[in-house]
């Protein structure tokens, strides 16, 4: 059985263990509607309870997946994130995401505004067809998305996307709110502008990054803002010995980082411990973190992920991680 946590100060469980529906949406029709129906189906029967996607993801096909089938099961029965910030509109209207193979005849515009927040997250209802989303999340407002566009875009939230967030909640329209992003600082500066309840924070605090424990975490633990860890594997770089099929940030892997990771995975082994069981496990030990999504995209990964999350892993792994510089000791 697989562990719930609370999300930040709310009612709202989540299971440790996330269903992170990017890929549904990425691959496109490398995946049959049934196929992913059949993924999803897997990850409910395996204990899954806590499941995310996006309008970025395959431009709204994640949603409309994602939605078949939790519009079968309780609704009360599991949590569901979505995101704003993008509006799905025709595609002479906005650009396609690059690296997503999707077909859906729309394009992605950015928009903050507080309007667009209400209507970005109308239409992942619709596609969903759902009557809620449990958290919302406004969507990559980071240096690590926008570059030196970022200030303003990060000022529109600031006076847009952040009090429709806010609304909502008061209203009772979503029940946590708060920021899907790839970047810590950024999250931290929201927390010093407003009451959020949580964060997905993208391959930022896993067994490779830690820097968020100095400050950042712990202003989470004691503001009682659960953090949800996106990419645990940081996008790849942790689940291969195989230079050629990694990435890092969705990307070729720098030397330094793929010698780290090497080294992480020899420790690892040395505990007869897998590597990506450790790469699950670890964000969960810190008490603000709340679950870890990695996405899926077949049923094998599903159920990897549900045998990895299971396995039990020594204390003295850690001890060693952290005697040799590897992934910090977290007390």
């Amino acid at each position: 059985m697989i562990q719930t946590r609370n999300i930040g100060a709310t009612d709202t469980l989540v299971t440790e263990l996330g269903f992170g529906g990017g890929p549904l949406g990425a691959v496109g029709d490398r995946i049959t509607e049934d196929g992913a129906a059949a993924i999803m189906r897997r990850a409910w029967d395996g204990g899954i309870r806590y499941f995310d996607t996006a309008p970025l993801y395959g431009h709204g096909l994640s949603e409309k997946r994602v939605g078949r089938v939790l519009q079968e099961l309780p609704r009360d029965a599991f949590a569901l994130s979505s995101k704003v910030g993008r509006l799905l509109v025709p595609q002479e209207e906005g650009e396609r995401f690059p690296r997503h193979r999707d077909r859906e005849p729309f394009a992605i515009r950015y928009d903050y505004s507080y309007d667009a927040i209400h209507r970005s997250m109308e239409s992942s209802l619709k596609r969903l067809g759902l009557d809620r989303i449990d958290i919302l999340l406004c969507h990559d407002i980071d240096v690590w998305t926008h570059g030196d566009a970022q200030p303003g875009i990060f000022e529109a939230a600031s006076k847009g996307a952040l009090p429709a967030l806010r609304a909502l909640r008061e209203q009772g329209v979503v029940r946590a709110i708060g920021l899907g992003v790839n970047e810590w600082q950024v999250c931290d500066r929201v927390l010093d502008m407003m009451d959020v309840d949580c964060f997905l924070l993208a391959g930022r605090f896993t067994l490779l990054e830690q820097e968020p424990l100095d400050a950042f975490l712990p202003k989470c633990l004691e503001r009682h803002v659960s953090i949800i860890i996106g990419a645990p594997y940081n996008s790849g770089v942790l689940v291969t010995d195989d230079r050629r099929a990694a990435t890092y940030d969705y990307r070729p892997v720098p030397d330094h980082v793929w010698q780290k990771a090497q080294a992480i995975r020899r420790m690892c082994e040395s505990h007869d411990v897998d590597p990506r069981a450790a790469a699950l496990r670890y964000p969960l030990r810190h008490a603000a973190v709340a679950a870890v999504i990695p996405g899926v995209r077949s049923i094998e990964e599903v159920e990897t992920n549900l045998d990895l999350i299971a396995c039990d892993i020594p204390d003295a792994l850690w001890r060693d991680l952290a005697e040799d510089g590897l992934a910090r000791a977290i007390v």
